[in-house]
């Protein structure tokens, strides 16, 4: 079939939680929630890495899980909460996790940060007092290619400690 020949695009509207507000949005039944937010929302944050759920530069929480967005269909999220990295950051404050990345250098070139960031929040959700042990398994998923992980475990372990 030619490309000319393709049938159209159908559309869904698509109505989710995202970063604790609700919106409705007429979604590509193809469109990548990468590209959502990316391109529709205008959330920048999340970053598309390798294309295959590999890498986890963009990764989400949906539903407060750790997802990879460069493979989730954005019409998938119907009724879901989403949470992005802007969405951490409350009142003009960095969230304790940004804030740790900063001042730990855990970033280097940042790529990777948002996503890092978004499955250590995950992580500290679940368990508010992780071991390095469990810091590592929770950013398995997180490729970093400028590091060798050791400023980003102690970033986690940094924001863990200024926990309240």
């Amino acid at each position: 079939m030619h490309q000319d020949q393709r049938p159209p695009s159908r559309k869904r509207l698509v109505r989710l939680c995202l970063n604790g507000r609700w919106r409705e949005d007429a979604v590509p039944d193809h469109l990548l929630l990468v590209n959502y937010l990316r391109e529709t929302v205008g959330l920048t944050g999340t970053k598309t890495g390798c294309d295959g759920g590999e890498c986890g530069a963009c990764m989400v929480l949906v539903d407060s899980v750790p997802m990879p967005a460069c493979i989730t269909l954005a019409v998938r999220c119907e009724g879901r909460s989403i949470e992005t990295i802007e969405g951490l950051s409350s009142g003009g404050s960095l969230h304790r996790l940004q804030r740790a990345f900063h001042e730990q250098l855990g970033t280097q070139c940042g790529f990777c940060t948002p996503g890092m960031i978004m499955s250590a929040a995950a992580l500290l959700r679940r368990n508010a007092r992780p071991t390095d042990g469990e810091i590592r398994e929770a950013l398995a998923g997180n490729l970093c290619r400028c590091t060798g992980y050791v400023k980003i475990v102690e970033s986690v372990r940094a924001a863990v400690d200024d926990a309240p």
